[in-house]
């Protein structure tokens, strides 16, 4: 028996009997010869099934095969005749390990609500494989770069007793006899208690936001990486951001190539996202913004159109630095040049996609600290734990989170982040 070997091993054993198992995603067949689409999850390879170099009965198993149907293949691994590269399989044995029904998901076009009622199969698509590769890929790489520049993964919990930034569009959940916990909304307050032993920290891991919003850049549940460090001010934290987006980006033009091939994704856009990366005071970009033709008031957070807008100027991310203070969370610390600014800033992806990293430096001044709950009518009892990170050795220090989805939404250039997680939650879907 010839070794089972994976698609992607194939140009390793040139000329060689290999045994494959897969998936048949397409077939064709002209008289005596068939051409099957194979996948196995590593890769895609044609093939080529000749009547006359087959058994009676695998030549009728290869014949009748629906796609979909899972098999197992013998075969002389050889290079595409005309595609230097692209290797084939001369098949020499086929057997149906499970012939498939009927596949619902056929070669037309078919709808976003029927693709997702059928996502449990839509994901099988070269498209969405390609897709889920780059987010494995862009978590992995996201991982490597905090690992190996002083941070530490601390995970921090799910269920919370209060939220960072009010409790409005919170999923609230019965707690025993201790009343209502929430599902996170970031894990930025537990990772500030841990730099105290750590120093630098980050988390990973899904979080919940109960926003009545249907946009293309909105999931009710997604993945957030949260990061922060101690002794990092303002500056120095934008500097961190752009360093690891800068990598991030990089990485995937050069690990990801068939992928984004697939996707049919110009990368010429990603090769110049290199830092540093241009700085707006939000002041600045409510300016542009009106010359652009907005209508965005002087004090107002910037809309999904505004980050649209503006980001279709550059070439790379733009950090919107300087919001109102009015339009942020509590835990930011105030400009000390302006007092009714914060010192945070948004990072907004080009092409139109719109933030993906927002962050800020915290306030570390316990007084300041509390008298920003009261003035979000915030529970200071809730609070307490997180002011004695203030109480004992407090320090300057800044944080920030990446969006994954939105992340993965702008690299792979995806017109709805429903496509950027294996199953997404909606606020009108929940299933499969």
């Amino acid at each position: 028996m010839a070794p089972y070997i994976a698609i992607h091993e194939l140009k390793e054993h040139l000329g060689s009997d290999v045994c494959l198992k897969g998936w048949v995603m397409n077939v064709r067949s002209s008289g005596s010869i068939a051409f099957l689409q194979l996948r196995d999850g590593s890769g895609f390879v044609q093939a080529i099934v000749n009547r006359a170099a087959l058994r009676p009965e695998d030549w009728a198993a290869a014949h009748s095969i629906a796609i979909e149907s899972s098999v197992e293949l013998a075969g002389i691994v050889s290079e595409h005749p005309k595609q230097k590269g692209v290797y084939e399989v001369q098949a020499t044995q086929v057997r149906v390990l499970q012939k498939a029904e009927e596949y619902p998901i056929g070669k037309k076009e078919h709808g976003p609500d029927f693709l997702l009622d059928n996502r449990h199969l839509w994901i099988r698509s070269p498209r969405q494989w390609a897709i889920l590769r780059i987010r494995a890929g862009i978590e992995r790489l996201m991982q490597e770069w905090l690992d190996t520049h002083g941070f530490t993964r601390f995970d921090s919990p799910i269920l919370t007793p209060a939220a960072c930034e009010g409790t409005t569009t919170l999923f609230g959940v019965d707690y025993f006899d201790l009343g209502t916990a929430y599902l996170t909304q970031s894990g930025q307050l537990y990772l500030e208690a841990r730099i105290g032993s750590l120093g630098r920290v980050y988390d990973f891991g899904p979080v919940f936001r109960a926003e009545k919003s249907k946009t293309r850049r909105h999931l009710t549940e997604f993945w957030m990486m949260d990061a922060e460090a101690a002794f990092v001010d303002h500056a120095g934290n934008m500097e961190i951001q752009e360093q690891l987006i800068s990598f991030i980006v990089s990485q995937v033009v050069a690990q990801y190539a068939v992928e984004l091939k697939t996707l049919e994704r110009d990368i010429e856009p990603l090769k110049k996202i290199v830092a540093p990366f241009p700085r707006i005071t939000h002041r600045d970009a409510v300016q542009k913004l009106h010359a652009l033709g907005s209508d965005i008031k002087e004090d107002d957070d910037l809309g999904g159109d505004d980050e649209t807008t503006l980001t279709k100027e550059y070439e790379t991310p733009i950090f919107i630095e300087k919001y109102p203070a009015k339009v942020k969370a509590f835990y930011m610390k105030r400009d000390p040049d302006d007092d009714e600014r914060v010192l945070c800033a948004d990072l907004l992806a080009p092409e139109g996609y719109g933030e993906v990293i927002g962050g800020s430096q915290r306030e570390e001044n316990i007084e300041l600290l509390k008298a920003r709950i009261k003035e979000h009518d915030l529970p200071m009892e809730a609070f307490e734990w997180y002011l004695d990170l203030r109480r004992f050795g407090s320090v300057p220090h800044s944080g920030f989170g990446v969006g994954l989805e939105r992340l993965v939404a702008w690299i792979c250039k995806l017109d709805h982040v429903r496509e950027t997680i294996p199953f997404p939650r909606l606020i009108n879907r929940i299933t499969p």
